[in-house]
């Protein structure tokens, strides 16, 4: 990387060009580090990039680390800044803390989006880069780094995951045609054409789970998967109290990690490599499934249907972002498409289907 930006107007413009660099860079490690976050750092010397990376796949080293080891010219690094979306880490985990790195390779200054809010972190990376003599600037490009790092920060923020509300829904509003049409025809009836659906294989692949109900198993027997986009396959989540789903449809077929949350204690319709999580029928099953999933480290919940699981979220009040996509056709009759209220924060046209993404500006806190 030999990126020179010259002129500049003022160093506060300069950090955030850098900034957004970083930014941009760590969408590279969406849906791939979780439940760590999706880092970009980017080092400059005389401005000029120097070095960058982003975060590995869960387990493998940070975006500063990355960057880092990027560097061919070694000793600018004690001239250089290094910026970066998040705090660096200041604990040993999976891989060793990235603050002290940095004060390892005397990098002198380093310009941060946001603090991270892990309990394990929460200002602690910044301290010891103070206290080695590091120059520490905050706060650049804060609202795009939230918006970039928006799943982690609600999953330590809100003690629950980011969670996305995704339907398809007719010109008439229906999401599934009438029980008369699918006994006579039982093949999928898509709303929406190819390109919408790939489209939503790569959000899935950005997702650490998706979640289905008993209901669109039954009917359709999705496999939940990224078949139509190369990346990795998110953790399913099925709603089955009773264990309705006979063994065969593809939810069971153990191909990628598979929680089932039943209230059936016994075991004896347990089938291998599904991980079953036993859960109160009494209880309210959206805020059960919210804690539960946070106590399994999961950071981002992208919730595929049908109409009635979504509607439960929707009542709930419990979600982030809804994606809709209204398609040309018409069914008549049948179930009829969830509603919600939010702030419309984009739209565009996919061939004729219609997408709209919604923001809720009355977020639930647990």
């Amino acid at each position: 990387m030999d990126t020179n930006f010259r002129n500049p107007e003022s160093p506060i413009m300069v950090d955030e060009i850098f900034m957004r660099r970083c930014i941009e860079i760590a969408k590279n490690g969406q849906g791939s580090t979780a439940p760590n976050p999706s880092v970009g750092a980017v080092i400059v010397h005389e401005n000029r990039i120097i070095g960058e990376g982003f975060t590995s796949a869960y387990g493998g080293p940070h975006a500063e680390v990355n960057a880092i080891r990027s560097v061919k010219e070694r000793h600018l690094l004690s001239k250089s800044t290094l910026y970066v979306t998040l705090e660096p880490c200041s604990h040993f985990g999976k891989t060793p803390p990235c603050a002290n790195l940095i004060v390892e390779n005397k990098i002198p200054k380093v310009v941060v989006g946001l603090k991270d809010p892990h309990d394990k972190v929460a200002g602690r990376g910044i301290e010891t880069l103070k206290k080695a003599g590091c120059s520490v600037t905050v706060g650049i490009l804060e609202k795009e780094c939230r918006e970039h790092h928006r799943r982690f920060l609600t999953f330590h923020e809100k003690k629950r995951p980011y969670i996305i509300l995704k339907w398809a829904e007719t010109a008439d509003g229906f999401v599934s045609p009438g029980k008369e049409l699918r006994h006579s025809d039982p093949e999928p009836y898509w709303i929406t054409n190819t390109y919408s659906r790939q489209l939503v294989h790569k959000w899935r692949s950005e997702e650490q789970a998706i979640l289905a109900g008993t209901n669109t198993v039954l009917e359709d027997n999705p496999k939940l998967d990224t078949r139509l986009w190369n990346g990795r396959p998110p953790i399913r989540l099925i709603i089955d109290r009773e264990l309705k789903i006979p063994k065969g449809f593809h939810v069971l077929d153990g191909k990628q990690p598979t929680i089932i949350y039943t209230s059936i204690k016994d075991k004896y319709k347990s089938i291998q490599k599904i991980d079953y999580q036993y859960i109160n029928i009494n209880s309210n099953l959206i805020l059960e499934l919210s804690k539960n999933l946070y106590v399994r480290n999961i950071l981002s919940v992208l919730v595929e249907g049908g109409a009635k699981t979504i509607q439960g979220f929707i009542d709930e009040n419990l979600w982030d972002e809804a994606r809709i996509f209204v398609g040309k056709n018409v069914f008549k009759k049948g179930i009829k498409a969830p509603i919600l209220q939010g702030e419309l924060v984009q739209e565009k046209y996919i061939l004729n289907d219609h997408l709209k993404i919604i923001r809720n500006d009355k977020k639930y806190h647990i």
